[in-house]
């Protein structure tokens, strides 16, 4: 039997994060992978996404040429090398993971991964030994008794992805990052788009009048949105999808060629050998301390598998988080009302901290600032001026208590806010930091001046 320092279930964002970080720490380390190197975030989610939206974005470029000055005679899209070019993205990204596990001597072993009492791991039946073992099996698109996956007529993102054919007409139904992504890329690629979200809010989690700025652009772009709705029952027996949607007004029937199913994702904890271990799980869910240790010595869960959000750099973090803790160094627990969440549609969004909804709740007394990207120079000149930056503050002490942001680039620009407030930076420190003009990101400082009524360009 093949003995190792630690043993990872799993090679996504957590796992092979987590491998190499131990790797580096002086662990003689193995992964696991049943599939492909990368796990879903680099073979089938946040890396082949973005491919095939930077696909449309220059698509609807090129339709929009004349608002540029430029004149371009009918451009065209060949959704099968659309898709191409995002499958190629991804084995690129995934042949450098690796070598990222060659450079770091870890072996990679392939099959599924079992655990077993003993700190063992059983792969497609041959057993290796560990210390420490660390699931990070991920998680797959969540389905609904209502919404059954066919694969065909009825998808999840993983088939949304890599259709050989592009469908005239889609109903979407649910509105987080995947629903609107997706959304976002087929509606700008000709399909017929359809949005159906049970909450009162597109994108629910973000703050209110990011929802409604965000539902008003989706809606300019052709696409249709239903909030307060629910797919009751879908009838596939015909060439298209008859879905039956409640609303406030009653029931309604829509019919589109494609179903995709964005309500969630699901932890992959079955057959996995948590039973056997004796590990406990609640709601779908491993428990695990600050440290990501279960239950059980020796065995530990990071990524999509444990409580909060299931983020890829959540991911990473817990899992450096957990090799680092194993190591003996001093390391803090995660602050996981600091994790950045970003969308990658058209506009995107980005936030970090609380809501006003959640801060008014909270008690504090508010600072409130915001600046539309109608007022940025940079904004004006690229033709993206959709959108603002807002945030708040809490006014006794100054403290950044949340930031979020709707236009172009701006899941590049909320990195700011994150380490802004991960140093405890207050309102007039941001003031005082000179920001470069011109750009998208000085308007986060315009957002802080006009929280402080200081604001120079509104």
């Amino acid at each position: 039997m093949s003995k190792y320092d630690i043993i990872v279930v799993g090679s996504g964002p957590g796992g092979y994060v987590t491998a190499i970080r131990a790797s580096q720490l002086g662990f003689k380390t193995a992964i696991v992978e049943k599939e492909s190197l990368g796990g879903v975030c680099l073979n089938w989610g946040c890396i082949p996404t973005k491919a095939l939206l930077k696909s449309a974005e220059v698509f609807d470029y090129l339709n929009h040429a004349e608002d540029y000055g430029l004149s371009v005679k009918e451009a065209d899209k060949d959704f099968t090398k659309v898709v191409e070019r995002s499958r190629g993205v991804a084995d690129g990204m995934s042949k450098g993971v690796q070598f990222l596990m060659k450079k770091n001597k870890i072996d990679v072993i392939e099959g599924f991964g079992k655990i077993k009492p003993g700190k063992k791991v059983d792969v497609d039946g041959k057993e290796y030994s560990a210390d420490h073992i660390i699931v990070a099996t991920g998680a797959r698109s969540r389905e609904l008794p209502n919404l059954k996956q066919d694969g065909e007529k009825v998808i999840g993102y993983r088939e949304a992805m890599s259709l050989k054919k592009q469908p005239k007409s889609m109903i979407v139904v649910g509105s987080g990052a995947i629903g609107v992504e997706f959304a976002h890329f087929y509606n700008t690629m000709g399909t017929e788009v359809t949005i159906v979200e049970f909450l009162p809010n597109v994108v629910p989690l973000e703050d209110e009048e990011v929802s409604k700025q965000f539902e008003r652009s989706f809606k300019k772009a052709g696409i249709k949105v239903m909030t307060n709705s629910s797919v009751e029952s879908l009838d596939t027996s015909g060439k298209n999808v008859k879905a039956t949607v409640k609303t406030k007004k009653g029931e309604e029937t829509l019919e589109a060629e494609v179903v995709l199913s964005a309500v969630g994702i699901s932890a992959n904890l079955e057959n996995i050998g948590l039973e056997d271990v004796g590990i406990v799980t609640d709601k779908g869910k491993i428990l695990v301390n600050d440290w990501y240790q279960t239950n059980i010595p020796g065995y530990y869960a990071i990524g999509d598998v444990v409580p909060g959000p299931a983020l890829a750099h959540v991911a990473s973090a817990e899992g450096i988080t957990c090799v680092e803790k194993i190591a003996g160094m001093h390391v803090e627990p995660i602050d996981y009302g600091n994790i950045p969440g970003c969308t990658y549609a058209t506009p995107e969004i980005a936030s970090v901290g609380m809501t006003e909804k959640q801060a008014k709740e909270a008690g504090y007394e508010l600072k409130v600032g915001k600046f539309p990207f109608s007022a940025s120079g940079k904004a004006s000149a690229a033709g993206k001026k959709d959108g603002f930056v807002k945030v708040i503050f809490d006014a006794k002490y100054g403290e950044w208590l949340g930031c979020h942001m709707i236009g172009a680039g701006v899941t590049d620009m909320i990195a700011e806010a994150v380490l802004g407030r991960k140093l405890e930076t207050t309102g007039h420190e941001v003031l005082k930091a000179v920001h470069p003009h011109p750009t998208m990101s000085e308007a986060v400082m315009e957002a802080v001046a006009d929280a402080y009524d200081e604001v120079i360009h509104l």
